[in-house]
């Protein structure tokens, strides 16, 4: 995967070094997603390099395979009924998901949720 590496100077060298071992191609890199776009590399995705938690930092739970579903689908923009068609769930379960994804994230709505996932690096938009 050819991917560009987004962040503050620090934050990307240290994530550099994480992934130098692994089979990402690392193309580009950039302070914002903005500049990394407008740059015009060539890349299946931009890997967000944040700073690492502080000891105060909650600790957060990790998400199931089918919270991570849900998120993407939130991340995509889609509302709760369109997300439930997709993955063959009904609304309620949707709704149960996301109050789990904030919970964990500490997220107060679901566009914070989102907010808190990229720069968590657990996905990518």
């Amino acid at each position: 995967m050819r991917a560009v590496l987004v962040g503050d100077p620090r934050d990307r060298a240290r994530l550099r070094q994480s992934l130098a071992l692994s089979q990402i191609d690392i193309v580009g890199e950039a302070a914002t997603v903005g500049l990394a776009r407008a740059a015009g590399h060539h890349a299946d995705a931009f890997i967000m390099a944040v700073p690492p938690r502080g000891q105060d930092a909650p600790a957060s739970e990790p998400m199931t395979p089918r919270e991570m579903d849900v998120l993407h689908l939130l991340a995509e923009g889609l509302p709760n009924k369109t997300i439930a068609r997709r993955l063959g769930i009904s609304d309620q379960t949707v709704k149960f998901h996301l109050a789990s994804i904030c919970g964990k994230l500490g997220a107060q709505n679901r566009t914070d949720a989102v907010r808190l996932a990229i720069q968590r690096g657990l996905i990518a938009v």
